[in-house]
């Protein structure tokens, strides 16, 4: 909360929809296809900027056999308490209605729009990831499913699509980048 004149002097604040934001604070959004590097790129920023990092995965899902997606208002209120105890954060996933959710406490957004086949080498050489699977081994046995899953990312309805993903990102009014290939570069500044 903002106790004097001085303190908003002190800081870059711009307004946008009537919220203002403090742009030493960044809070930043990342989405794209599976595979696209989303994860990849949180972890780094997380780390060289010291921002709190939330994997949409984490809450988006009811940990079942076969997994169900939890009821949007409940990750809505996930969201919600993680924007409000971090300062700064960085917030990825392919799910664009907790994007939107998330996306009045942002700051700036990335869209990694890599080809499919860049996905999908990504999706093979992906290291374990012990917090969406018991094993390495349980991992690798739902590989076809998701090498499927990614090939159909431009052809497929609904939040997880790539119309989602660019509609979000043609609509968003603050800073964007738009990342086309692995090889390309974030302007992180």
């Amino acid at each position: 909360m903002l106790t004097t004149g001085s303190d908003i002097n002190s800081r870059n604040w711009y307004l946008s929809g009537g919220t203002l934001f403090d742009m030493a604070a960044r809070k930043i959004l990342i989405f794209g296809n599976s595979g696209s590097g989303k994860s990849t790129l949180a972890r780094e920023l997380a780390k060289s900027n010291r921002l709190a990092h939330l994997d949409l995965d984490d809450l988006a899902w009811i940990r079942s056999d076969p997994p169900s997606r939890r009821d949007l208002a409940d990750s809505g209120q996930d969201i919600h308490s993680f924007v409000q105890d971090n300062h700064s954060w960085v917030i990825e996933g392919c799910y664009t209605d907790l994007l939107e959710l998330a996306e009045p406490h942002s700051t700036e957004i990335v869209f990694l729009d890599v080809p499919i086949d860049d996905c999908i080498k990504n999706a093979r050489n992906r290291p374990w990831e012990p917090h969406k699977y018991e094993s390495k081994e349980s991992q690798d046995q739902n590989l076809e499913m998701l090498i499927g899953w990614i090939k159909d990312y431009k052809t497929r309805d609904g939040v997880l699509s790539w119309n989602a993903h660019n509609g979000f990102y043609q609509n968003y009014s603050r800073k964007k980048q738009l990342i086309t290939s692995n090889d390309q570069t974030l302007d992180d500044g």
